[in-house]
């Protein structure tokens, strides 16, 4: 069972092509999440069976500075959700003979007599002054299941950087290398800029008000997706723009590869798509949300995008992509029959 949590779309997009993966390798892999992720799944993998968790229904405040203490606020739901999980965990393990559990970020997804995989790319988790305690307790939570599997380098070079490198390295951690539903493909240009929002609300609405004002001032060739999973027709319009609510599949991958320059969220499974098609890239990370910011600031320094604040993004931001290389593969490559061998060895 493949299960990731229904925050934003990365933590599902990101098991696209480990999903994937286990079908190459003999496995038969069943879905389960909850809202848009598991909607999303369901689409890309119509011939899969599909089931729903509890929801944790994450949302964020429309001020950055109010999400860590939100957050804090909502940990006794989070944590009587988390029972929730178990409990339905156990009602589909015995339901369905399950064999294995791989968790994304779901804490809740284990069963004691399975083998169980967390995958995250945090084995540390910035808070501001209490990512020490935050790191700690994520470890803790994490030293639960079997394995973590990180997507990422081991080494340098590498995308995550402290998040996803921690000292306290145990055998239980396994690195997966860059994974992303995509492939670079050399095509023409079709779109100078491409617009890719994902993430919870009311964020979410917030940037796509920010970015239609500014975009549509611009005589560039838009590609304006919105990351809804909906079928209603947008209302936004303007002659520059495609406007989309979604793209799945081999249509987001031409989207992609089609485009000159993506402006994104700094989410982590955003970055690793970016990394595998080698593309320039403008970040705005989420208000608030420490990990965004860090990976925006870091992809900075490192010379590949450059970023700004949600607040302060106007047209005349994106002049500063030409001065960066854009996004690139660290290279490391994953043995997935190797990482698949705890499930073959139960």
């Amino acid at each position: 069972m493949v299960a990731p949590i229904n925050w934003g779309l990365g933590h599902a997009t990101r098991c696209i092509p480990l999903i994937k993966k286990l079908e190459e390798k003999g496995f038969i892999p069943i879905i389960a999440s909850d809202g848009a992720a598991l909607e999303l799944l369901k689409k890309e993998f119509p011939h899969l069976e599909a089931f729903e968790l509890p929801s944790y229904n994450i949302t964020y405040t429309s001020r950055g500075s109010l999400l860590k203490w939100k957050l804090l606020l909502d940990s006794p739901y989070i944590l009587k959700n988390i029972k929730k999980e178990k409990k339905a965990t156990r009602v589909l393990v015995e339901k369905l003979n399950l064999h294995g559990i791989i968790s994304d970020s779901r804490f809740g997804v284990r069963y004691k007599h399975l083998p169980n995989i967390f995958i995250t790319h945090q084995l540390n988790v910035l808070s501001g002054n209490t990512t020490f305690l935050s790191s700690k307790l994520h470890q803790r939570y994490i030293r639960k299941y079997d394995e973590c599997w990180i997507p990422d380098s081991p080494g340098k070079p590498n995308l995550s950087g402290f998040l996803g490198h921690s000292k306290m390295r145990t055998n239980s951690v396994k690195y997966m290398g860059i994974i992303s539903r995509f492939n670079k493909e050399t095509v023409p240009q079709k779109y100078d800029y491409m617009v890719l929002l994902s993430g919870p609300e009311p964020q979410r609405s917030l940037l796509e008000e920010i970015l239609f004002r500014e975009l549509q001032k611009s005589a560039q060739k838009i590609l304006f997706v919105r990351g809804v999973v909906s079928d209603e027709q947008p209302k936004m319009a303007a002659p520059n723009m495609v406007i989309k609510n979604y793209l799945f599949g081999k249509e987001l991958e031409q989207a992609l590869n089609s485009s000159e320059v993506v402006i994104a969220r700094s989410g982590y499974t955003t970055l690793m798509d970016l990394a595998k098609l080698e593309k320039k890239a403008f970040f705005i990370p989420t208000p608030g949300q420490f990990e965004q910011e860090y990976l925006a600031e870091r992809m900075r320094k490192l010379g590949f995008a450059p970023s700004c604040r949600q607040e302060d993004f106007d047209l005349e931001k994106l002049e500063k992509v030409g001065d960066f290389t854009g996004l690139k593969d660290p290279g490391f490559i994953c043995d997935y029959s190797r990482l698949f061998s705890l499930f073959q060895s139960k």
